[in-house]
């Protein structure tokens, strides 16, 4: 009987789309893939890459310079001269990559990064840059890019959803709020989850009221109704969507508790990811990278994980790396939060054989300006950045593209976050161009109608 069960769901992730509701099977890729999940590692606030993974002696040799060149409207236009890096950077691994002395454990596996030097965005403020890289555009009302992927590809898991944002402690949404994890036009399955890591209740009223067999009864008398309607709504997406849910939610009563229980794991690997941090933000972040590789174990399509406030510098509990002010202590203590789960979450799944097939996206909205804000901050910086990308098929211990030797502008190899996420998409084995959903009249898609794959950065 469980052999047949197994088979049964064998056969039915492998189903063609058409034969299921949308999301509901495991769908055919447009090439092979290399990677099966994604998780994407969102620094909210705007890392500053010249501080972190993109070097600038330049701007040590002018610090307290004029700008040579003319400085571009900022958020705030209270530009001061040229600001040396306050952190030393070093090559690390066989690669020699430069790394900030802000991620001492991330430098240690950087030979599984492919470091993007020439990101831009096309937009200057917090919530319509967020958007842009969720999303592909600046306003709200599109997918994310883990509710494409969520459609585009379904999930391995029957009883957890395609696509989880994670938080812990103090963590919230980055500016534009939930709708940043919004399923947008798709059908409503897609949308991401929100699982509260550390809470007594990941997913609240998950946990069961009552038995299991009272509500498999209630749930399947509900459903012959809504089939009823589904069938004279000839099958409207957005009710199989709520139909899917219903299941879902079911499912996640057993599962989600059991994933979120961390008494399984060794007390070595706790303390690898950081979960003994006297530190609480530390020690909250530890768990999300943990809980991450437990849901890519269940198949979860894509992760995303939050980063928490840190009220230093103007950073507030939405955009937490953003230092207008006092950027050597609010960097300071948003790279101890991150860097050694990072770091402990690469390794893990490196020797658990999990790496190969698992995508990691780290980025934030936008990089900051060579020039000071006042005195000791940075502005905001659209125009070059850094992000990088690890495991899942990408070249390791590989930089690409560069910033002029102020780190002002993309000048080399120049990428978009449309780039960024056909990328993504190729490594899962989708033609960016292919995943489309005609709304409106239109049919559209995560990149609109620009991008192409980083082969460059590709195994």
């Amino acid at each position: 009987m469980a052999l047949s069960a197994m088979m049964a769901e064998a056969a039915r992730a492998n189903a063609s789309s058409t034969d299921l509701p949308a999301g509901a099977a495991l769908r055919t890729t447009h090439h092979q893939p290399k990677a099966k999940h994604v998780i994407f590692l969102y620094m909210s606030g705007g890392v500053s890459h010249v501080d972190s993974f993109d070097p600038k002696p330049r701007l040590m040799t002018d610090h307290g310079k004029p700008m040579p060149v003319k400085i571009q409207r900022t958020m705030f236009n209270n530009n001061g001269n040229i600001m040396g890096s306050p952190f030393a950077f070093q090559p690390w691994g066989e690669s020699g990559i430069p790394v900030s002395e802000m991620f001492p454990h991330v430098a240690k596996v950087v030979d599984e990064l492919a470091v993007i030097r020439s990101m831009t965005s096309s937009v200057n403020e917090h919530a319509q840059a967020n958007f842009l890289m969720h999303t592909g555009f600046p306003l709200m009302g599109y997918p994310s890019a883990g509710a494409w992927a969520s459609y585009g590809l379904g999930s391995e898991s029957s009883d957890l959803p395609g696509y989880v944002v994670l938080q812990s402690g103090a963590a919230v949404p980055p500016h534009g709020g939930v709708s940043l994890y919004s399923n947008g036009f798709l059908p409503g399955q897609h949308q991401g989850s929100i699982f509260k890591a550390d809470a007594a209740e990941a997913v609240r009223n998950i946990r069961a009221a009552d038995p299991a067999d009272w509500q498999r009864r209630r749930l399947e008398f509900v459903e012959s109704f809504d089939q009823s309607f589904l069938k004279a709504l000839d099958k409207d997406p957005q009710i199989e969507a709520a139909i899917q849910n219903y299941e879902t939610a079911f499912r996640m009563q057993t599962e989600v508790p059991q994933l979120c229980d961390l008494s399984d794991e060794t007390e070595e690997t706790k303390k690898r990811y950081g979960l003994d941090s006297s530190t609480p933000d530390k020690a909250a972040y530890a768990r999300q990278c943990l809980l991450a590789r437990r849901l890519v174990e269940k198949g979860v399509r894509f992760i995303e994980l939050s980063c928490l406030t840190k009220n230093i510098g103007a950073g507030g509990a939405a955009n937490p790396w953003d230092q207008h002010g006092a950027l050597k202590e609010g960097h300071t203590a948003m790279a101890y939060q991150v860097d050694q789960p990072i770091a402990a979450l690469i390794g893990d799944l490196r020797d658990r054989g999990l790496l190969d097939q698992t995508l990691i996206v780290w980025a934030g909205e936008f990089g900051r300006t060579p020039f000071s804000q006042g005195g000791d901050g940075r502005d905001h910086n659209p125009y070059g950045f850094s992000v990088w990308l690890a495991g899942g098929g990408v070249k390791g211990g590989t930089i690409h593209g560069a910033t002029d030797d102020l780190g002002y502008y993309a000048v080399e190899n120049i990428c978009t976050v449309y780039d960024l996420w056909a990328t993504v998409l190729h490594q899962l084995g989708v033609d960016h161009e292919e995943l489309t959903y005609r709304y409106g009249g239109r049919d559209f898609r995560l990149t609109d109608v620009h991008g192409q794959p980083i082969r460059a950065i590709l195994s």
